[in-house]
């Protein structure tokens, strides 16, 4: 098979893109508007770029009827985040808070969750989550128009919460404890169950 990009739309791309990039970390993100009511989203277009200054990327592309997530839209009106660590035993509720409620419901009430404050930045973090980065916006990058098209918010991650009960006897994450999840195509998800270490070359 080949996909000439140009003459394909932007939904079958986007199929390609998330089936074939896999596994894709999940950030798990906490937002609040200028009003001060929280929204909860899942965005599977997430990395960490750097540790000096730390930053985190996530991608809240646009919706298929081409407008801005609730997300996008908060983080420009406040310029703060949170990430919240995607884990097993959350799974379900990362998947609830991915529904499209109308703007001011809330994702957390329907999935169940708790809030806790955050220390330093104004958005709340999930207290069940076992970890969480406290994030600035540094800039929002558009990239495209209309449906699926990307908006990388780059954030510095100003703290970090580490529940002590995913660390190792030298105070490292252990990810057996932590038991991340990923995201694959259509409503496939992994477990990072299956763990293997390879010696780097020196």
């Amino acid at each position: 098979m080949f996909i000439d990009v140009a003459g394909s739309s932007p939904i079958e791309v986007y199929q390609f893109l998330v089936g074939i990039v896999t596994p894709r970390p999940i950030g798990w993100v906490t937002t609040i508007d200028a009003e001060g009511q929280v929204n909860l989203a899942p965005f599977s277009f997430y990395n960490v770029f750097g540790a000096n200054p730390p930053v985190a990327v996530f991608s809240p592309t646009l919706r298929r009827d081409g407008t801005r997530k609730d997300t996008l839209l908060n983080v420009e009106a406040t310029g703060e985040f949170v990430l919240n660590a995607a884990v097993e035993s959350l799974t379900q509720a990362v998947v609830l808070s991915s529904a499209e409620l109308p703007r001011g419901e809330s994702e957390v009430e329907l999935a169940g969750l708790t809030l806790l404050p955050s220390v330093m930045v104004r958005p709340p973090r999930i207290a069940e989550s076992p970890a969480h980065f406290e994030c600035r916006l540094r800039q929002v990058v558009p990239i495209g128009d209309g449906p699926t098209a990307a908006n990388l918010v780059i954030g510095e991650i100003i703290a970090i919460h580490v529940d002590d009960s995913i660390l190792d006897d030298l105070g490292r994450v252990d990810p057996h404890k932590l038991k991340s999840i990923g995201r694959l195509g259509g409503d496939w998800y992994c477990r990072t169950s299956d763990l293997f270490t390879v010696k780097r070359p020196v």
